[in-house]
């Protein structure tokens, strides 16, 4: 680079030449690091659990308990409950959601378990995760349920929690129409 700056202004050439320096050592600097960090931070894959996908608890009035998250947190609610949605990581081009919904404090969704709450953990490859939990001896409540918008498992953990495995077709989940908070 070819700097026709007048002699009495050394100083100038030599602070431009430092900027570049720095700048060019910063850029090689991130690059470096984002390079090296898709070689070591080796991306989950197999069947595991990738996210919630649902807290469900019960409630004495679940729709007047609507309400009152709807208006005082601003939560958009629907016949169920607020479907959170949010875009997956990996590829921001996609939705997931997330499902936030209170239940009648009768209600026998959440048997065997005694519990006042159920969460639904987002999973890929349910029956590859089947499969891996019988051989632990980890066997399910129910039987897989297929839906149009994902397939549903139920499970009790050690301590007497019924949790459910969601394996979403988010796309399908999108076309129900529901409403969301963002």
């Amino acid at each position: 680079m070819q700097f026709n700056l007048p002699i009495y202004y050394p100083w100038v050439k030599t602070h431009i030449m430092k900027k570049l320096t720095l700048i060019g050592l910063l850029c090689a600097a991130f690059l470096l690091g984002y390079g090296f960090s898709r070689f070591t931070n080796t991306v989950n894959s197999g069947p595991r659990v990738t996210g919630l996908g649902g807290i469900f608890f019960k409630a004495k009035d679940p729709a007047a308990l609507k309400a009152w998250y709807s208006k005082n947190l601003g939560i958009q609610i629907g016949g169920f409950g607020s479907n959170f949605e949010w875009r997956q990581g990996m590829d921001s081009t996609k939705k997931g959601f997330t499902i936030w919904a209170p239940f009648k404090e009768t209600t026998k969704y959440f048997q065997p378990s005694e519990k006042q709450f159920m969460i639904n953990y987002r999973v890929e490859g349910l029956d590859q995760l089947l499969a891996q939990m019988k051989t632990a001896g980890i066997l399910p409540v129910d039987s897989v349920e297929k839906t149009s918008y994902g397939n549903f498992v139920h499970l009790m953990d050690p301590e007497g929690n019924k949790i459910e495995l969601w394996e979403p077709n988010d796309v399908e989940f999108a076309k129900m129409g529901s409403v969301t908070t963002k």
